[in-house]
């Protein structure tokens, strides 16, 4: 495969959507322009934080097709396309590598728990067969702590001798350091933790780069962390990210890019998320106001 590899500071993008909880294409593409435009390497699109199962296939579909129509450099955005449905996953993955998308995130499938690697195995092989005349590249969505289905490290292994690099990748929002260095192990495959407080750790090569829900909020700074190992950005874009420890993330980040951007409409998620509450929005606000307002050290 030649398509160029992702790299660097990628935002786990927020979805906007309006009070008939329907996809506002508008401030979703307005948004995804801002963050290319001020620090941000490449984009993921629809994974947890842009609320993707929340949404329906044909929303999702269509929000994909707009990033497409309106020109958007897709070879700088990975797609999430996992669904609980291996029919739906495989739609959405074949979507994806027709629009020209530069990665599929896939989540694997997430109702059933305890499943054995061989149904883990053929979720993938069946997303596979059903792209070979597309080949997206595959990056495989580890998230336990709300699929409760690993993508264990034996079993990439088994998927890249299965595979070989149509399983690019790994995005890891397990938080489990010592799961993600493992998997940099694997000859040839690029692993995105979530967190960019590893952005210096991985211009130094540990990782791909990092693709993180909160690098929506500091987009700029942690830019200047990746491209030139600027500390004073990064603790600062770190700082920004500890301002929802323990709190709802999604609907915090929303929240807060209302503030940002001095749009209201982008608080609102998805049901069955709630508004995030006026205390926290409040100090969540003040927060980032702190950050951007302290002078370099």
């Amino acid at each position: 495969m030649t398509q160029q590899r992702l790299r660097g500071v990628i935002a786990a993008i927020a979805t906007a959507c309006d009070d008939r909880y329907d996809i506002d294409l508008s401030r979703s593409l307005k948004l995804a322009r801002f963050l290319l435009e001020n620090g941000c390497d490449g984009l993921n699109v629809l994974g947890t934080t842009g609320e993707a199962t929340s949404f329906s296939l044909s929303q999702r579909q269509r929000l994909m097709s707009a990033y497409k129509s309106d020109g958007m450099p897709l070879n700088r955005l990975m797609v999430g396309t996992g669904a609980a449905s291996v029919s739906d996953a495989i739609s959405l993955t074949q979507h994806a590598a027709d629009l020209g998308f530069a990665g599929a995130l896939v989540l694997p499938p997430f109702y059933y728990k305890g499943v054995p690697d061989e149904g883990l195995e053929a979720y993938i092989a069946a997303i596979v067969g059903a792209t070979s005349d597309r080949p997206i590249p595959i990056y495989l969505y580890h998230f336990p702590g709300m699929s409760a289905v690993p993508w264990k490290l034996e079993l990439i292994q088994k998927l890249r001798a299965s595979h070989g690099a149509r399983i690019a990748g790994l995005k890891d929002s397990s938080g489990d350091m010592p799961y993600a260095r493992a998997a940099t192990g694997i000859e040839d495959f690029d692993v995105f933790p979530s967190n960019e407080a590893v952005l210096i750790e991985a211009r130094n090569g540990a990782f791909a780069g990092c693709i993180s829900a909160t690098a929506q909020l500091s987009p700029d700074l942690c830019g200047r962390a990746w491209q030139t190992g600027d500390q004073d950005a990064l603790d600062k874009a770190v700082t920004i990210r500890k301002l929802f420890d323990g709190k709802p993330l999604v609907s915090g980040i929303k929240s807060l890019l209302a503030h940002i951007h001095g749009d209201p409409a982008w608080a609102q998620p998805m049901p069955p998320l709630g508004l995030y509450p006026a205390h926290d929005r409040t100090l969540a606000a003040a927060g980032h106001d702190a950050v951007r307002s302290a002078k370099v050290a």
